[in-house]
């Protein structure tokens, strides 16, 4: 058996190919992945390859797997926490990657299906859209305050008659004028590429049992619902409910020595945009579900300091939750404890 280390860049593949005693049996630099599968095919024997996940680490996946007994990629956190080297080049990084696989000891990552990959994809492109529709719009209001403008409180500025009233304010600027003109059109179409994205999710996520099952948590909506089907992806990859907190970044840091031990701001690790939905979803389930308003005010104990740190909790219980749901293929069901407060 070979072991081959690929150092991924988007201009050439720095290849390490080690033997079945862990010696380096051959070093070479292909450009593209054409010149990669020709290199590969040469291989005398068998062969595993390992190479960090990046941009088209699924790609990449599916062509390997095709000529190679196993494809592992690597987490790259984990790898800077392995390697902790002071010389650091891409020789050495595949070398290095070989040498994981060769033990055996590779941080693997979970590679989903390419739909699945598109699915993430196109729900954190929407994330994107609307944050930039949102700093339109703030724009917009800015303009208003420095202008001492106040918009209408009905109809809402956002709706047509909103929309209308702002076209027709007349500002005695030209530029002025220019800037609300300008912001204007991207609202707009932005509004209207959002819609079209979001029309795609909704054909793709009424088909999920997933998103199903999910939307059946009072105060979880479509998009938070098709958000963490689409990352969990698999329930059974994960060997509790425990892991779903670290693999979404709602876990503390620490920093644990000998008797001390701290304990910091959540690790932000995996998707921004799961984590960003879910905490929107515990807004809105508190004030629909008993059970989550009762974990949520055990955690936060009457103590306005302790609301964020509730918050982040209980969007941390409700993920957990999610995934034994998606696990079992069960719906949801308010808890007589929780609303007593025994969570």
């Amino acid at each position: 058996m070979f072991y081959v280390g690929l150092d991924i860049h988007c201009k050439y593949i720095t290849i390490c190919i080690l033997n079945g005693n862990g010696k380096v049996y051959q070093r070479c630099e292909a450009r593209g992945i054409g010149q990669l599968m020709r290199t590969l095919d040469q291989v005398p024997g068998p062969f595993q390859v390992c190479y960090e996940a990046s941009t088209g680490y699924g790609v990449y996946f599916e062509l390997l797997s095709k000529v190679a007994e196993h494809v592992a990629v690597a987490h790259p956190g984990l790898l800077k926490i392995i390697f902790r080297s002071k010389r650091k080049n891409d020789r050495r990084d595949a070398e290095k990657l070989a040498k994981l696989l060769y033990v055996g000891e590779v941080p693997i990552v979970h590679v989903p299906r390419a739909d699945v990959r598109a699915w993430r994809e196109l729900i954190t492109f929407r994330r994107r859209l609307v944050e930039k529709r949102t700093r339109a719009k703030n724009g917009i209001r800015g303009l208003l305050r420095s202008l001492t403008i106040r918009p209408p409180q009905r109809p809402g500025l956002w709706t047509k008659k909103g929309m209308a009233w702002l076209e027709q304010q007349s500002l005695d600027n030209a530029m002025h004028a220019l800037r609300r003109d300008l912001l204007l059109e991207e609202v707009v179409r932005l509004t209207e590429q959002i819609g079209r994205v979001e029309a795609e999710l909704a054909r793709h996520s009424t088909k999920s049992v997933a998103v199903q099952l999910l939307q059946s948590i009072p105060g979880v909506g479509l998009r938070t619902a098709e958000a963490v089907a689409a990352f969990i992806d698999n329930p059974h990859r994960f060997p509790d409910s425990k892991r779903l907190g670290a693999y979404f970044g709602l876990v503390p840091s620490q920093d644990q020595s000998g008797s001390t031990n701290r304990l910091g701001h959540i690790t932000k690790e995996g998707s921004a945009t799961v984590r960003h939905l879910l905490v929107e979803a515990v807004w809105q389930a508190k004030r629909r579900s008993p059970t989550v308003a009762a974990y949520l005010d055990r955690v936060q104990r009457g103590e306005k300091d302790r609301r964020k740190i509730a918050i982040v909790a209980t969007a941390h219980y409700l993920v957990r939750v999610m995934w034994a749901m998606l696990k079992n293929r069960t719906l949801w069901k308010e808890s007589v404890m929780a609303t007593q407060g025994s969570l």
